[in-house]
């Protein structure tokens, strides 16, 4: 190289390298540029800029000024120079997401999945960053992980597009779901493995696995079945319980896992004393029925805690709102003894000032009031506000009953009862239209005014319409009609059946009745109900009818006035109408009419069902219906539209509906009788299909029952009872409730009417 072209080359070099040197100078700046932009505006820019103009920029300053503009998340480069005055920003922006596609994604569904990238910052539309995408991946992994496929593997491919775009393609092979194969424990020597693995949620492959997903290794879950092994212990005596060590393995195929607990026992401590000290501000016999503890006994944590749960419920429940109620225990460790101390701190004594109201803009005031069992000026009870709130509850007029208890302003022993509740509406217009095997298609429309005039009274009128029946009904019920709770109802309804269309024996009946009905509180959630009702019955048998049909007639005649008095007690205490857990629900109801009706007969009922959680998937219902009727004076017979009916999908599956029971001769129609035994034993599970387990419901039941007939002296023979087995399901789909059985009968005998697919279904619109 000459020595012109040398001199030429420093000339450039020191032209190029002249902004970065003089950027490097302190300078007051007079405009800023900003270059490279494509999709950014520069009022973006300027806006993170922590430069304006005619502020001075030193020399150790321009880092900073770089660093602003990387945080952004816009730019994956960005450079600063000096021209003259001129701050020139050169930025290269980061390319925007076009699309975003995931594939292979069996176990979690696509529009969730997008849901949640969009929350940590990947979208359509926003800007790409690869370090977000990494984030992504890893949080991706760890939800597969929580469903127990270890053997994910997961693919993220970026397809630079036009315009400094990209788009983003997520590739996801799940793999197989990794299995628990066994669950150890070691160091047990009290009691079985077992018994404490009869404690955990998590187990190892069975039968129902596919459904409960109990195979499933989840920390959270093992977290919680260490707990409830603890407390196992805790409960049982074992004071100084220790789990020392706990080790999950997988096999190298990522399908089989292996959980191993290690614990000490200790030894068993029992309790040599109770004592109540502090503040004691109710009698102290008050107390000993709280305290589930008994001198000598194991020592127990759940019933040392539940004692003190009790003590401070009880002092609530006297105006003690802010009670606070310690369990302390003293150990003596060479006796191996525990002494029990509960110091009771009741704090002040809490009054209702006022009782207020919001939201019931229909509503009047006194339907709320008069369901409140915490009244004004009173103590404040924990017990009596939830009381009133679950009354306010079913009275059904809200969907959404609220309640408040904040403190009153500069005072320490005064609370307000706040409540709020959302109104549902009042009218009530409705058509519905079903099918059932025995009734054929059903229609139905009612007009019903629950909160008549927001006072709290129903009135109704209804019309259903089926192959076998016409029903006509107008009621009327004040559910106060005395201050203290009683209610009085009217009704008249008008009845027409034609037995013959639900495969019966063959005659028709026109029932009108006109009715009143008294209920009266016995606690708060029973109430026994007394009816009275004149009823006329026109009775027609059909021209093919059967012996004992037309022998009905002759012995007691075609219509008849009947006044009837009757009672009934209930108590419901499931915890869901439609797909109960827990709870049950009971009545018994008897029935007569009165000396000097043209048919003198009486009926008793008691039915009992009751649901009980085996766990969080399983419940086990067991249902008894009893009923039993008979006939004095001069009435022959039990009436036959009065006879009870078993078979069909309410009572016993598998057999046909109203079929099982005493025939009538020559057609061998059902007649029905007048003893009724149905037993049923049913196994509830959700459906295996996340999404719907709140609406479909599946069953594995054994029903028993029938009916018999006592005229003439004949004796019930239980032997006669039909069994069956078998599946059933119940959903709530969007048009209305769908409940379908397939029931084999066990114990089927010659004559019988057999059907093993039985459903009902109806809709309301």
């Amino acid at each position: 190289m000459n020595l012109v072209t040398q001199s030429r080359f420093l000339l450039l070099l020191v032209i190029l390298l002249l902004p970065q040197l003089v950027l490097g100078e302190t300078f007051v700046v007079k405009d800023i540029r900003v270059d490279g932009l494509q999709r950014i505006s520069p009022g973006t820019v300027f806006n993170y800029l922590p430069v304006k103009i005619g502020q001075q920029i030193e020399s150790d300053e321009t880092g900073e000024i770089i660093r602003v503009l990387y945080k952004t998340g816009f730019f994956k480069d960005v450079k600063l120079e000096r021209q003259g005055d001129v701050l020139i920003v050169f930025v290269t922006e980061r390319p925007a997401i076009a699309k975003i596609e995931i594939e292979g994604n069996k176990s979690l569904e696509t529009e969730p999945l997008l849901l949640a990238l969009k929350d940590i910052g990947l979208a359509e539309g926003r800007v790409f960053n690869r370090s977000v995408l990494d984030k992504i991946e890893q949080e991706l992994q760890r939800q597969y992980f929580n469903l127990g496929k270890y053997a994910v593997k997961l693919s993220s491919t970026v397809t630079p597009l036009e315009r400094n775009r990209v788009a983003i393609n997520i590739d996801i092979s799940e793999g197989g779901t990794a299995r628990i194969k066994k669950i150890n424990i070691i160091g047990n020597s009290a009691f079985d493995e077992e018994d404490l693995l009869d404690e955990f949620s998590l187990n190892t492959t069975g039968f129902l696995s596919s459904f409960t997903k109990d195979d499933q290794y989840s920390r959270q879950k093992l977290s919680g079945d260490l707990e409830k092994l603890r407390s196992f212990y805790l409960d049982r005596g074992y004071i100084n319980f220790k789990i020392t060590s706990t080790q999950v393995s997988i096999t190298p195929d990522k399908k089989d896992i292996y959980v191993t607990v290690n614990i000490e026992e200790g030894d068993v401590y029992t309790i040599n004393d109770i004592l109540l000290t502090g503040d004691l501000v109710l009698p102290k016999e008050a107390f000993f029925p709280m305290i589930h503890l008994v001198r000598g006994e194991v020592f127990s944590r759940k019933q040392v805690i539940g004692s003190a749960e009790r003590i401070n419920t009880l002092l609530g429940n006297n105006g003690y709102a802010f009670a606070n109620v310690n369990s302390i225990p003293d150990i003596d460790e060479e006796k191996k003894q525990v002494a029990v101390t509960y110091f009771v701190d009741p704090g002040k004594r809490v009054y209702v000032r006022r009782i207020n109201m919001k939201g019931n803009s229909d509503t009047r005031d006194e339907v709320l009031r008069r369901e409140m069992r915490q009244l004004e000026s009173a103590w404040y009870s924990a017990e009596q506000v939830t009381r009133s709130r679950e009354r306010l509850q079913r009275l059904g007029f809200f969907d959404e009953v609220n309640v408040e208890t904040p403190a009153v302003p500069g005072s320490t022993d005064q609370v307000d009862v706040n409540l709020t509740v959302v109104e549902k509406p009042m009218g009530n217009l409705m058509a519905g239209i079903g099918f059932s095997q025995s009734d054929g298609f059903i229609f139905s429309t009612s007009l019903t005014q629950r909160n008549f005039l927001g006072t709290g009274k129903q009135v109704s009128l209804a019309f259903d319409n089926s192959d076998s029946s016409t029903h006509y009904r107008i009621g009327y019920v004040n559910p106060y009609y005395t201050v203290d709770g009683i209610s009085r109802g009217f009704n008249l309804s008008y009845q027409k059946t034609d037995f013959d269309e639900v495969d019966t024996a063959r005659y028709l009946t026109d029932t009108g009745v006109a009715g009143v009905v008294f209920g009266v509180p016995i606690t708060e959630t029973d109430r026994v109900n007394f009816t009275m009702d004149l009823m006329h019955t026109t009775y027609k048998p059909a021209d093919d009818a059967s012996t004992e049909v037309v022998a009905f007639e002759t012995e007691n005649g075609d219509t008849f006035l009947d006044f009837k008095l009757g009672t009934s007690w209930s108590r419901d205490s499931r915890d869901s109408s439609l797909m109960p857990t827990k709870g049950g629900m009971q009545s018994l109801s008897a029935s007569a009419t009165m000396p000097g009706s043209d048919l003198e007969y009486y009926k008793i009922a008691y039915r009992h069902k009751r649901y009980f959680p085996l766990n969080s998937a399983f419940t086990l219902a067991l249902n008894g219906d009893l009923a039993y009727g008979d006939v004095y004076g001069d009435t022959s017979q039990l009436p036959l539209w009065e006879n009870f009916f078993a078979g069909g999908i309410k009572t016993v599956r598998g057999y046909k509906d109203y079929s099982l029971g005493p025939r009538d001769t020559p057609n061998n129609d059902a007649l029905g009788g007048n003893v009724k035994v149905v037993g049923n034993a049913e196994l509830f599970f959700p459906a295996p299909f996340k999404l719907m387990e709140k609406t479909i419901r599946l069953g594995l039941f054994f029903d028993a029952g029938n009916v018999f007939s006592t005229n003439g002296g004949n004796d019930i023979d239980l032997g006669e009872l039909r069994y069956s087995a078998g599946a059933s399901a119940f959903w709530l789909s969007p048009m209305g409730a769908l409940g379908v059985s397939l029931g084999v009968p066990l114990n089927e005998k010659p004559g019988d009417e057999t059907e093993i697919f039985q459903f009902t279904f109806g809709t309301a619109f």
